[in-house]
């Protein structure tokens, strides 16, 4: 077994389009830690995400704090600050996508058993500590989350992101096939 190059991966990953380009969005509402932010912008990058929204008090590029976790992610994925959550909801609703919340609510669906309804998703994470905050929780269409069962009910919001990238990949890999 040989490991292959930077650049032999970096040619496979120019040669690919990911499922989720042009109709996947993440968004980032009150996540305080920089090195949180800028892991979101790794694992979006790695799945072919198209853009990021950061709204409520989370950091925004260019931070060296940002880039360092990111390792320069936050140049090749396209963001854009969100000052007025009610009409970025109707921005993106208009333009076909359900705001999806990884969230534990009363009416959450494991990840793994939800359906998308629609083929645009913009999926919404929220606080370290508190999650999606009371006033953007209203906005959702629904909400999704990890399946877990140890003693702890949380994921860091950097991991749970990578999970939740991974599982949205799967679910629009099956349907391009």
């Amino acid at each position: 077994m040989k490991k292959r190059s930077t650049k032999e991966i970096l040619r496979g990953n120019l040669r690919k389009t990911s499922p989720l380009r042009n109709r996947f969005i993440l968004w980032i509402h009150d996540i305080r830690s920089m090195h949180n932010v800028g892991a979101a912008f790794r694992s979006a990058d790695a799945f072919g995400i198209q853009e990021i929204l950061l709204s409520g008090y989370s950091p925004r590029p260019p931070r060296p704090e940002i880039t360092k976790t990111a390792i320069g992610a936050e140049e090749h994925v396209q963001w854009s600050g969100v000052d007025d959550v009610q009409q970025k909801v109707d921005e993106l609703k208009e333009q076909g996508y359900s705001i999806i919340g990884l969230e534990q609510t009363h009416d959450s669906k494991p990840l793994h058993e939800w359906v998308p309804s629609t083929d645009k998703i913009c999926l919404v994470l929220g606080n370290e500590v508190t999650g999606i905050s009371d006033d953007l929780l209203p906005y959702l269409d629904e909400a999704v989350e990890i399946p877990q069962f140890g003693m702890k009910h949380s994921l860091n919001v950097s991991v749970a992101a990578g999970v939740a990238l991974y599982a949205m990949f799967e679910k629009f890999e099956s349907t391009n096939r």
